[in-house]
């Protein structure tokens, strides 16, 4: 509901699939349907012959803890570590661990541009808090990170050099890459790429920047809070 840009209102970002990729986004739906009612659904009416539509290359990844939950966390940080010029990341639950903490400041010593784009209200506080606590080692390396502050973000999207893009369910954090159940789509394809670019410069206009200075002077309350999130940290 609403356009994400005031109070009150989710900024999300979705898709529509056409083509043969729909075949794999239908096989994970029809996984979980197995897993809840213990109904398998197949044959014609479930999966019908899907026709190629469009010139884009697209991808279905998808994990659960049932069958691994390796798949979202390896695009993640294979994602990551390829990338040359550029990295933009929209996701509101961003805790990530030390693996892809790594892969990020490695990138920009490899002179990659990292721009987040992460929630500056949350509906859960703790993850805001967790989340923040290690802002200080990306700021330290030259990321970029900006604060949403209309409405609430929950896309979760990602562009590397802006040939490669993401749209998915799957938030930067131990609970969506290890523990749930989750979904990406992937397009190898500069238009799309650069759609997705274009949408995250159009939310960061509604943003505001996190800068070092400002985020060591936090208050001593606020630090409290980051010093209590650390044991549950892997739980988020």
């Amino acid at each position: 509901m609403g356009n994400g840009r005031r109070e009150g209102f989710w900024r999300q970002t979705d898709v529509r699939v056409e083509g043969h990729a729909v075949t794999d986004l239908q096989a994970a739906f029809a996984e979980n349907w197995l897993e809840a009612t213990g109904r398998a659904l197949g044959g014609a009416g479930y999966f019908p012959r899907q026709e190629r539509r469009g010139e884009v290359l697209a991808q279905v990844v998808r994990s659960s803890p049932e069958h691994g939950g390796q798949a979202m966390y390896l695009m993640y940080l294979f994602a990551i570590s390829s990338a040359h010029r550029t990295i933009y990341l929209t996701n509101p639950y961003f805790v990530p661990d030390t693996g892809i903490t790594e892969a990020v400041v490695k990138a920009r010593q490899r002179g990659v541009k990292v721009v987040l784009l992460l929630p500056g209200a949350i509906d859960h506080e703790i993850v805001a808090t967790a989340s923040r606590a290690g802002f200080g080692r990306l700021l330290d390396a030259g990321v970029e990170i900006y604060e949403y502050q209309s409405g609430l973000l929950h896309a979760k999207t990602m562009t590397i050099d802006g040939v490669w893009a993401m749209v998915g369910s799957a938030n930067m954090d131990n609970r969506s890459l290890a523990l749930n159940n989750e979904i990406s789509l992937v397009a190898y394809d500069r238009d799309v790429a650069g759609r997705l670019q274009s949408i995250f410069e159009e939310d960061r206009s509604h943003s505001q920047p996190v800068d070092a200075w400002s985020w060591r002077a936090r208050s001593l309350w606020k630090r409290f809070w980051e010093f209590l999130s650390v044991p549950v940290h892997d739980q988020l």
